[in-house]
């Protein structure tokens, strides 16, 4: 008989896990406390954009035409305890603490407390959210306080990629399974039985290390980023090409060529809160010497977005903003998303626009969202629209929209053909031969 899975929390996360779930042949019931959020997933439409994600709700919701009906969403705890679950993932979010580093354990612990008394005896409840580590001891106590008897628990983090969360779910580069006995341990190999037999690695670990996984994962992923940003700041210096200097040191394969593109920095609502409640969870457990080097990692982000700041200031002058027009190309913190959450581009525009410029965004996708956290900036419909009049243009999103651009045609409609290119992503040369003054950072001038 096969199992039955529900998934608690239906954001980003959770409408992927449950969606894929769906599709690797489980009966799944999603819950969310959010009205709005369920109604729109039950009708197989998504409140985020992500490649694919819709097309995968639409085959599995019920009462859809032509679906598999396997998929079902609800916001009644009762209705979960009926469905009588087999296996239960908690996908909450995690976010960073007002005013702290620390993550905001609340929604977490508000799952599990809902949860635990409404699984059956003999349920696995697997955690996905990205805690600090100790939490799943503690949230095994819980369960072994409030849930029937033989409830297990298990950590299983999640490592999804904006624009790519389809794909790492169904097909994902390993499987990690944080468990405290074999029953566990079987229960997540039945759910991953698909993806383990076309090759993923099933990693099996205590719940510490399963926990610290996932934030040790994005803590190197930032300070990889952060290098080749420090690197760009010297390049910068001493008249270097950070491109290829990421170039040759890529080849080495100790190092590897991913996240060695210098630009704006990294943001979204992942990488930043997780490294500083990394940080924050070290101090408490009185390792805060181990993680001191991400203060300097976090440090080089959040200058690069100032940098670019006066690169545009710069260009436009070395004065004051006043009276300038800045169009800036990308809203969203990364290509195929419409998340602006934490994001440079965002925030590049929004520090230009209160220091006086006249600053007017284009994104594919994340015009909406970037409108309701500045509603007080200028919007256009494309980037033609953006770059019309403009004193300066500024690259910072890496759309593939924006690579695809015709500088003449943009050329016509600018007031000044001046390129700053904050992720290094354009073809500078096409760029210069259309007459435009093209600057990328950590490149000579040309």
């Amino acid at each position: 008989m096969a199992l039955k899975i529900t998934v608690i929390g239906t954001g980003y996360l959770g409408a992927t896990h449950a969606a894929a779930m769906a599709e690797l042949g489980f009966e799944v019931l999603g819950l969310d406390v959010v009205p709005e959020k369920v109604a729109t997933l039950a009708a197989g439409r998504v409140p985020m954009y992500e490649p694919g994600l819709e097309e995968l709700l639409n085959r599995h919701v019920a009462g859809l035409e032509g679906s598999s009906g396997r998929l079902r969403f609800t916001t009644s705890w009762d209705e979960l305890e009926d469905f009588g679950g087999d296996v239960h993932f908690v996908c909450v979010n995690t976010p960073q603490k007002h005013g702290e580093y620390a993550c905001d354990m609340s929604y977490v612990d508000a799952a599990f407390t809902s949860l635990a008394p409404r699984v059956k005896g003999g349920a696995l409840v697997v955690g996905k959210s990205t805690v600090p580590v100790g939490s799943a001891d503690r949230l095994a106590r819980l369960l072994a306080d409030h849930a029937p008897e033989g409830v297990d628990l298990a950590w299983n983090p999640e490592f999804l990629r904006e624009g790519f969360a389809v794909r790492d779910t169904l097909h994902p580069d390993r499987i990690v399974a944080g468990v405290d006995g074999a029953r566990a341990e079987k229960l997540l190999r039945e759910v991953y039985a698909t993806p383990i037999a076309e090759g993923s690695p099933f990693v099996v670990t205590d719940f510490p290390t399963a926990e610290l996984v996932k934030t040790s994962a994005n803590s190197f992923l930032a300070t990889k980023i952060s290098f080749i940003n420090a690197m760009a700041e010297v390049c910068e210096a001493a008249g270097g090409d950070v491109v290829k200097l990421a170039e040759a040191i890529g080849h080495d394969e100790r190092i590897g060529k991913k996240f060695l593109r210098a630009g704006i920095g990294f943001g979204g609502g992942c990488l930043p809160k997780d490294i500083r409640a990394f940080m924050a969870r070290a101090g408490e457990l009185g390792a805060d010497q181990a993680l001191t080097f991400l203060r300097e990692v976090d440090s080089i982000n959040m200058r690069r977005r100032g940098h670019m700041v006066e690169l545009a200031r710069e260009a436009v002058g070395g004065g004051s903003f006043l009276g300038t027009r800045v169009a800036v190309l990308g809203a969203t913190f990364k290509p195929d998303s419409d998340d602006v959450r934490d994001s440079p581009a965002l925030n590049v525009a929004g520090q230009i626009h209160l220091q006086g410029g006249q600053v007017t965004v284009y994104d594919p996708k994340g015009m909406d969202n970037a409108r309701l956290v500045f509603p007080t900036l200028g919007y256009a419909d494309s980037a033609l629209e953006a770059v019309r009049g403009a004193d300066v243009v500024l690259h910072l999103t890496e759309w593939q929209e924006f690579g695809e651009l015709d500088p003449a045609s943009l050329g016509r409609v600018a007031l000044r053909r001046i390129m700053l290119d904050g992720r290094n992503a354009l073809d500078g040369a096409k760029w210069r031969e259309a007459g435009w003054t093209y600057r990328a950072m950590g490149r000579p001038r040309a």
